[in-house]
């Protein structure tokens, strides 16, 4: 466990580093001319009243209002839609599987969530190994839910804009993907990897020799820079940080400024500076603050001059310095701003405005959808049963899957565990996004390749012989994304007594399943190190006994299911699918 640990620690340091694998595509307008379209009568009047703004590839004049004219090479669903979050500038991306007309008919449309910093790739691996396409060619219109920041989802884009954005997205990834096997990573990820002067304070930005340096100060775009700086934290993140967390922002851009001084006489008269400063970010009173914030700047600003020239030794290249560690700091505030969700947005937010979508292109006679989770997306299933049971509404759920979900870890041995210091809010912020896609596809041929260093990656994902090499691979390299550290913070709450509860901290999802009155069939795998059946169990045990089937998949002897196993491994087809199909089935009947 203590090399697993490290090589967390040393994860964590890396995403630092890198800001993301897929950058979503950020805009300053949204376009005005797209038309609104309420709830369809289907829809109950309990469900919130999302207002839905659709793209797509096919033609539907009752319900499209755009739509691109073709899929990126990377999607291999038989159409993608787009639908907006209201209140919000996301266009979340559905990848849609339509039904074999050689199947029997089903009733209601299946949409599937996937896991935690997670792309629609997962279900959807190849032609024999795709959990997506089965669902179709039993007779299900199948729907996957690309979450906020997920594969081909966007933040920002105009309607007009939308098909060239997601072709460039398919590109980034696909070239992401290939980099990544050559131990090269596009240029847009090249960009972002020096960004650590935050993550390791003693990385220098001296470069050459300093006997030989001369530094022109340019006072006035220091004190600029500063100023500006400063104005940020006090008024821009007012609305993503708390007062805690802005306290703790303020001493790191300090801190490490204050290091830059730290062998200096200097540094007594900075911390007098520091202190005033402070005091003034903290009342927020921004428009009487401006003036006496850019004057304490210009004399930060004068005590940097005054050591750059008469302080013995110099401080060589120290306006440099100066410059790059409020560039470091302004992106790191740019990530805190651009990765502001959790898991309660998810819930609340993504999934509600994409079941309505669906409801209104597949129009069941009952407004209901079934519904299939992996991971993450089964604890945000577990999560509507919870929330919608506790309010007395209907969930508009007919059936749900869910494949090695809990609410509840803590009476587990998961490796998800060692996210755990992530529920420190000074190191989420210190390190406000994780690049999961980035850290896989970097490890992943010190996983799979002789001296084989990080070998113990792999089982997290998939049991021995369970998955074929060249599959395991493109999951590795595609299917994974940038996960918000807020996120993470959240989740990490499924490990503390009580197990996961929202955002304000009050309310425990797992208390209220046994108010829920729709159907789940649980399922886990023998050999899940993230989600094991303990933990399976722990949920499963809070619904009541007539509406749960709980099933683990796996023998001693072998086959064995990891993780990923239950969705894309060699056996699920014969073993795992038909048992699904078989539930759902059972539940489609009107």
């Amino acid at each position: 466990m203590i090399p697993l640990q490290s090589d967390l620690r040393s994860a964590l340091q890396i995403a630092a580093t890198f800001s993301y694998l897929n950058p979503v595509p950020l805009g300053t307008t949204r376009d005005s001319r797209i038309s609104l379209r309420r709830a369809t009568p289907e829809a109950p009047a309990a469900l919130p009243s999302w207002r839905v703004r659709a793209f797509s590839n096919v033609s539907n004049e009752d319900t499209v209002q755009n739509k691109i004219t073709a899929k990126p090479s990377i999607c291999t669903a038989d159409e993608l839609h787009y639908v907006s979050v209201s209140n919000s500038d996301w266009r979340l991306a559905l990848w849609r599987y339509t039904p074999s007309p050689k199947a029997p008919p089903r009733n209601h449309p299946l949409l599937l969530l996937s896991g935690v910093g997670t792309n629609a790739i997962g279900f959807d691996l190849s032609p024999g190994s795709s959990f997506a396409r089965y669902m179709s060619s039993q007779g299900f219109d199948t729907w996957i839910l690309e979450f906020r920041g997920a594969g081909l989802s966007t933040q920002g884009v105009e309607s007009r804009a939308i098909e060239q954005s997601v072709s460039s997205m398919s590109k980034q990834i696909e070239a992401s993907a290939k980099g990544a096997t050559n131990g090269v990573f596009p240029a847009e990820q090249q960009s972002t990897i020096n960004h650590s002067a935050l993550a390791d304070p003693d990385i220098s930005a001296m470069k050459g020799d300093k006997t030989e340096m001369v530094t022109v100060w340019d006072e006035s775009q220091l004190v600029t820079k500063l100023t500006e700086t400063f104005m940020r934290l006090s008024e821009r993140l007012s609305g993503f940080l708390n007062e805690g967390q802005s306290r703790i922002m303020y001493a790191k851009l300090f801190d490490q400024i204050s290091k830059l001084l730290e062998d200096s006489q200097l540094s007594e008269r900075f911390n007098e500076i520091r202190g005033k400063l402070s005091g003034l970010l903290e009342s927020r009173q921004n428009s009487a603050i401006t003036s006496q914030i850019r004057d304490l700047s210009q004399r930060l600003v004068n005590i940097m001059d005054e050591g750059q020239k008469s302080v013995s030794p110099q401080l060589f290249d120290l306006q440099e310095r100066l410059s790059a560690t409020i560039e470091d700091f302004h992106k790191q505030l740019d990530l805190i701003v651009k990765y502001d969700w959790d898991f309660d947005h998810y819930l609340e937010e993504d999934v509600p405005v994409a079941m309505e979508y669906i409801r209104a292109q597949c129009k069941p006679k009952d407004g209901r959808l079934l519904a299939v989770g992996h991971s993450m997306g089964g604890i945000l299933l577990y999560g509507m049963l919870s929330r919608y049971g506790f309010e007395g509404r209907d969930s508009r759920l007919a059936a749900v899957v869910t494949l090695a979900s809990s609410l509840d870890y803590t009476s587990s041995k998961s490796s998800l565990k060692l996210l755990i210091p992530l529920a420190d809010p000074a190191q989420a912020l210190n390190v406000p996004v994780v690049p999961l896609g980035a850290l896989l596809a970097a490890a992943h041929p010190l996983s799979s390749r002789p001296p084989y260093v990080l070998s113990w990656l792999i089982p997290l994902i998939s049991a021995e012989g369970m998955m074929h090499p060249k599959l395991l691979e493109k999951l590795v390299l595609n299917n994974f994304c940038t996960i918000p550290a807020k996120l993470l913070l959240q989740l990490t709450t499924a490990f503390r007594e009580g197990g996961l509860r929202d955002r304000s901290g009050t309310f425990f999802y797992k208390d209220h399943l046994h108010k829920s009155n729709v159907p789940v069939l649980a399922i886990a795998g023998d050999q899940d190190l993230i989600c094991p059946p303990e933990a399976v169990y722990e949920t499963v045990k809070k619904i009541p006994e007539h509406l749960v089937t709980y099933k683990v998949f796996g023998e001693p002897g072998g086959p064995h299911y990891a993780h990923y196993d239950l969705v894309g491994g060699l056996m699920a087809v014969d073993q795992v699918y038909p048992g699904i199909i078989e539930f759902l089935s059972r539940h489609d009947a009107m």
